[in-house]
Formats: structure tokens, C-alpha cells, sequence
């Protein structure tokens, strides 16, 4: 309570966290992050620990064949996260279809929205290689229209929080 007695506080939902989150290029668990996709492909190979990646360490972990596999070759690895940012139309949504300008589905957006920072829509998705590259011109799908967008790097919104 007197927290919020305080002048300068104002309440926030989530659509303002998940705002903030996705401008800050961070993963949120069944959008961005599932079961399905291992560290390397969504680019958090830091998570995996140097005594983990040993692949004759006597703890294996769930996944960490497939894992340590893509760690060593990244061939293996088919589609990564990617920032992407659409120069128009309504923001893209999850499930939204990523396409390149001859209409092939090369990914899918698991979240976007506008950004409050950049006063422009932003969204991250799992994207194919190449088409993943950085300044690689594709198309998102929303409500049946296509709107153009670009790759660019993530985040979108330079942070200053502390990194160890």
C-alpha cells in the first residue's frame, strides 16, 4: 500500500512486461522457448555449462545428445531465433507465418507486438537458414495479409542491465 501511495508509481500488466521483454530480446517459456527447441537454435548456447558440454561426462542431461550434437556441428542446426521488424501493418502475433518475398514459409513469429521505445512493431521468431540473416527481406502473414519485414539483431532495445 504505500508503495502505491507513492507519487511517481503507476500500475503495469503484463502487456507492458511483455512489451518491455520483447524489446529486450528475451525469451518467455511456451511462446519463445519450448520443449522442442534446445538452446543453440533459440541462441542461448551460454546455458549450457563448459563441464556439461564434455561428452564423456558420466551426467548426461535431458536432450544432451541432440544438444551437444548441434554445440559441435552447427549444421545440424536447421532454424534459429531471429529478430524480426515489420515496416508496417498490424504488429505480427504468435503463430504468424514468415515467408520470403516469393511466399515459401521459411518460419513462424512466437511473439510480437509494438514497441512503446521504438514507436514501431517489432516481433522474434524461429526463422530457417539462411533466411535468418541479419537485413534479410521477408514477409510476415497477419490476417491473411503480408506485410514486409526485415531481420535485424536482437534486442531491439540496447539494455542496461548487469551481465556477469
Amino acid at each position: 500500500q504505500q508503495l502505491r501511495e507513492q507519487p511517481e508509481v503507476r500500475l503495469a500488466a503484463l502487456g507492458a512486461r511483455d512489451a518491455l521483454r520483447l524489446e529486450a530480446g528475451l525469451c518467455l517459456y511456451g511462446h519463445d522457448l519450448d520443449e522442442d527447441i534446445t538452446p543453440p537454435e533459440a541462441g542461448l548456447s551460454w546455458v549450457v555449462g563448459k563441464a556439461r558440454r564434455d561428452p564423456a561426462s558420466k551426467n548426461p542431461f535431458l536432450g544432451s545428445e541432440r544438444i551437444l550434437a548441434q554445440l559441435n556441428d552447427r549444421s545440424l542446426i536447421k532454424k534459429l531465433r531471429a529478430g524480426l521488424m515489420p515496416s508496417g501493418g498490424p504488429p505480427a502475433r504468435e503463430g504468424a507465418a514468415i515467408e520470403t518475398a516469393e511466399g515459401q514459409v521459411v518460419g513462424a513469429v512466437t511473439s510480437g507486438t509494438m514497441s512503446p521505445c521504438l514507436r514501431k512493431n517489432i516481433a522474434m521468431g524461429y526463422i530457417e537458414k539462411p533466411f535468418n540473416k541479419k537485413g534479410t527481406d521477408l514477409q510476415v502473414v497477419v490476417r491473411g495479409k503480408r506485410y514486409p519485414a526485415t531481420t535485424v539483431s536482437m534486442p531491439f532495445v540496447p539494455t542496461k542491465y548487469y551481465k556477469a
